[in-house]
């Protein structure tokens, strides 16, 4: 059954479905497609371009965004510039776009960057758009996507916009970040973080996601917003059963930990399904609306901290109910371990956002479209 939600019933495809939908749609000498994927060192990096190549009848282009930070480590730089020669080699018509994360003055403007170029670039001669957040951190392309999504709503694009992961969580957990000392929200995801109804301070829920090595990440976050009640987020179904209970041992048990938690303050989200955790967020949101209604009102804070297809659902519900999602940008990264430990493969997943197979009385978007 339905819940009114946008993209409660979004069509998505994964592994064998995805190979096919790819061969079905995209391979028509009538699709003229531009692929919008990182160029880092993430060992997926080229898997979505590899599948969508497969699609010859079609049009491809690329644009393919190099994230730049002060602190890279060389290896990892090895990596991105073999990457990026993978890349140009599999979609031989693109166009790099080098975007610097950081200003001069070390505040975080790799989000509003990203837009922007991505605003110069000539759209509206494409049917589909898709966007492939392997290699993309949170910060570069939450805002992009959201400046498609504007772009597609203001009616000067009529394209199709997908989005498409690499989904390895075991490669996402062994992916380290050394993070900023302030959590900034998210470019274009403010949500009205800093308002106040009525004189009174909206009751403030952080739906943190928990992830492994990242307990630094999550008190500067929580110290930063400063929550009424918090409701971590947990991956359940897992690839480890056990999952969970292994973040909460880890994370509890470092120090300075800064809140309290019990069953009752813990969501769980299927690990494999971004509509899962989307279809969470968007019930806890319903829930607390009018109970908080003539006391300030509820405001739901994200920080997709972990997986990437867990960040996805939280993009969607974050996006439908303009709410905030606060981070730490990261000034670099480490790998724990080697990348050729032997990890299950990655899964390639598609989710549908917006275009043809959609009817035109969805459940609105809050903020783009004034709802």
């Amino acid at each position: 059954m339905s819940n009114n939600y946008r993209w409660d019933l979004a069509i998505t495809h994964r592994g064998e479905e995805l190979e096919s939908f790819v061969e079905q749609y995209f391979n028509n000498a009538e699709r003229r497609i531009l692929m919008i994927a990182g160029a880092g060192f993430d060992p997926r990096t080229g898997l979505v371009a590899t599948a969508l190549s497969t699609a010859t009848a079609a049009s491809i282009s690329a644009l393919f965004v190099q994230e730049t930070r002060a602190e890279s480590d060389k290896t990892l730089a090895a990596y991105a510039t073999a990457n990026l020669e993978q890349l140009m080699a599999i979609v031989p018509t693109h166009t790099i776009l080098d975007v610097e994360i950081f200003g001069a003055d070390n505040s975080v403007v790799g989000g509003r960057r990203a837009a922007s170029k991505l605003s110069a670039q000539k759209l509206t001669e494409y049917t589909d758009l898709v966007v492939d957040i392997s290699a993309l951190s949170v910060g570069t392309s939450f805002p992009m996507i959201r400046y498609l999504i504007e772009l597609i709503h203001s009616g000067q694009s009529a394209a199709n916009l997908h989005v498409m992961v690499a989904h390895q969580p075991e490669l996402d957990a062994k992916i380290r970040a050394i993070p900023t000392d302030t959590a900034v929200p998210v470019h274009g995801f403010n949500g009205g973080l800093t308002l106040v109804s009525g004189g009174q301070q909206a009751a403030k829920l952080w739906l943190p996601q928990l992830a492994s090595g990242r307990a630094a990440t999550l008190r500067r976050i929580y110290e930063s917003i400063n929550p009424d009640e918090v409701c971590a987020i947990l991956p359940f179904p897992s690839t480890h059963p056990r999952l969970g209970d292994s973040l909460l041992e880890e994370l509890l048990g470092s120090d300075g930990f800064p809140w309290q938690m019990d069953a009752r303050s813990i969501v769980h989200a299927d690990e494999d399904d971004p509509l899962d955790l989307y279809r969470t967020v968007l019930r806890l949101h319903a829930l607390r609306e009018p109970v908080f209604r003539e006391v300030g009102g509820s405001q739901l804070i994200l920080s997709p901290v972990g997986s990437k297809v867990m960040a996805l659902g939280a993009l969607l519900a974050a996006l439908e109910k303009d709410l905030p999602v606060v981070y730490l940008e990261d000034f670099s990264y480490e790998l724990q371990g080697s990348l050729d430990d032997k990890l299950a493969p990655p899964e390639l997943m598609h989710v549908w956002l917006e275009g043809t197979p959609y009817p035109k009385n969805r459940p609105l978007l809050r903020r783009i479209d004034n709802d």
